[in-house]
């Protein structure tokens, strides 16, 4: 038809894996490759990690020969600094796979005029490219080399002649850039010259230290342009997503125990739906963390994995409570079935702690986690900001198929039915814990305030806990509802009727 152009699509640009756990899923691939990549941000952000992990793994994991062009660090320091994270960079020296280059500037040794330029710069880079046939770069820090130059225009001149060389190269570079007032960078130039920005920050709030990771930009690709939080650990730094793009998480039918007879029989005889978020609420002493910690034994009878953060108690002090309730947890963890990992909640920033957790699950994986208590974040952050964490974290878990529950207190005279952190609507399966006292003794109920996707017990039913673990007691009703304490022993057996369920 006239007029009517067809369209074109155009074909997607190269890239370069950098090998940064989460990096290249947030990138699609990786940096622009054959293009230079800007990484600014402030001090101790974590720029030179970040550029000299990128090219170690080229040569190591991708046998990509690089060369790396230091203007503040010593060779010997950096190769120091980077074998803290596993790297043995004089061994890639020697087999000229890497080439390490220090050059030295003396800022009083410096003099402007007019014809300034980065002639002798080019030469030592094209040597050095040369003699590892290199195919990755990284100039570290590029401030340095201007820091005794007032000329901007000059500057600017030499910035675009240094872009443009490297390009013509066809070296995928990666250049590192020192934050300014106002701009990402000191000159605020490498920015727009770059075809990729990567911005690094270590934000500390409430005295709690937090590093993120922000595509900025990225010619000819799409990206995620949302902040994600990053850890830089003994393998180096590792990012993680804010989220999965859209809700297509693939969904299980197969049921699992809760490790409490009585309460799978409240859930349609067959307990939790696998892969689900499933939360436990209630006041405090009402059994949330041993609830917990019989879902983690069935789980290992049936021999899957099961990790637990706990976030109040230290792990032998969870294995030796749980005895007493006739929850012996040691065995499991003997065989490597059952971990326990316990820290503060005030250890870390909200997003350190999802860094975290998502980084010791996808070492260990697990089939079922347990978050005790998630109440405990609000110390490290505000009921919103620990709502978006928890948010990105049950996605993660759905995303992986890991059935996750979490035990949240609430406070004596609060909404029962509510949590502190809002995040009721985001579980499939909420169970409450409460207590009531009644002629002298303090009984504990349960009830099922939801569970998609199955039908449940409307009851409430009253518990109790010991050596021989949780049981369910009978069901009886009087006028008033569920009869309890003595009352409860004198209620006629007529009134007493089975479990009642209902549908999701």
């Amino acid at each position: 038809m006239r007029g009517v152009h067809p369209r074109i699509n155009p074909a997607p640009i190269a890239k370069a894996p950098t090998g940064i756990s989460g990096f290249d899923e947030i990138t699609g691939g990786g940096l622009p490759r054959g293009r230079p990549t800007l990484v600014c941000g402030s001090a101790g952000s974590g720029k030179t990690v970040f550029s000299m992990q990128f090219l170690l793994n080229g040569a190591v994991r991708f046998h990509e020969p690089g060369v790396f062009v230091s203007f503040e660090e010593p060779t010997d320091e950096l190769t120091l600094n980077l074998a803290s994270i596993g790297y043995d960079i004089p061994a890639l020296v020697r087999r000229r796979m890497v080439i390490i280059d220090h050059v030295h500037l003396e800022r009083s040794e410096i003099v402007e005029t007019g014809d300034f330029n980065l002639d002798g710069l080019f030469i030592r880079l094209e040597h050095a490219v040369a003699r590892v046939k290199a195919r990755r770069i990284v100039i570290d820090t590029l401030e340095v080399l201007f820091s005794a130059l007032n000329n901007e225009g000059l500057i600017r001149a030499e910035l675009r002649r240094l872009f443009r060389w490297l390009k013509e190269k066809g070296l995928t570079a990666v250049i590192t850039g020192e934050q300014g007032t106002g701009t990402l960078t000191r000159f605020g130039i490498e920015e727009y010259v770059s075809d990729c920005v990567i911005a690094l920050d270590n934000r500390v709030t409430d005295q709690i230290s937090t590093r993120r990771l922000r595509v900025v930009k990225y010619r000819g690709s799409p990206h995620a342009t949302n902040e994600v939080p990053f850890l830089i650990g003994p393998e180096g730094i590792s990012v993680v997503p804010i989220s999965t793009i859209g809700l297509s998480t693939r969904v299980s039918t197969r049921r699992i125990s809760t490790g409490v007879e009585g309460l799978d029989q409240m859930l349609s005889g067959k307990g939790f739906m696998q892969g689900t978020s499933i939360l436990i609420s209630g006041t405090a002493g009402t059994g949330k963390s041993s609830l917990g910690s019989w879902f983690a034994a069935a789980a290992c009878r049936r021999g899957e994995r099961c990790l637990m953060f706990a976030f109040e108690e230290s792990g032998e002090q969870i294995v030796r409570n749980m005895r007493s309730v006739g929850n012996d947890l040691q065995p499991w963890i003997d065989q490597g079935l059952l971990k326990i990992q316990a820290t503060r909640s005030t250890t870390f920033g909200l997003e350190m702690h999802l860094v975290q957790i998502i980084a010791v699950v996808t070492a260990y994986k697990p089939a079922v986690v347990i978050i005790d208590p998630i109440s405990n974040f609000i110390a490290a952050g505000l009921a919103a900001d620990v709502k978006a964490m928890l948010t990105r974290l049950i996605d993660v878990m759905k995303s992986n198929g890991i059935t996750c529950l979490f035990t949240s207190l609430t406070f004596s005279g609060a909404d029962l039915e509510g949590t502190e952190t809002h995040i009721s609507s985001l579980m499939d399966t909420w169970i409450l814990l409460r207590s009531t006292e009644l002629d002298g003794e303090r009984i504990r109920l349960l009830t099922i305030l939801k569970s998609r996707g199955m039908a449940h017990s409307n009851q409430v039913r009253e518990f109790t806990m010991g050596r021989s673990g949780m049981q369910l007691l009978s069901i009886h009703r009087g006028a008033k509802g569920v009869l309890v304490g003595s009352a409860r022993e004198t209620a006629m057996d007529a009134l007493a009727r089975p479990v009642e369920v209902r549908s999701a």
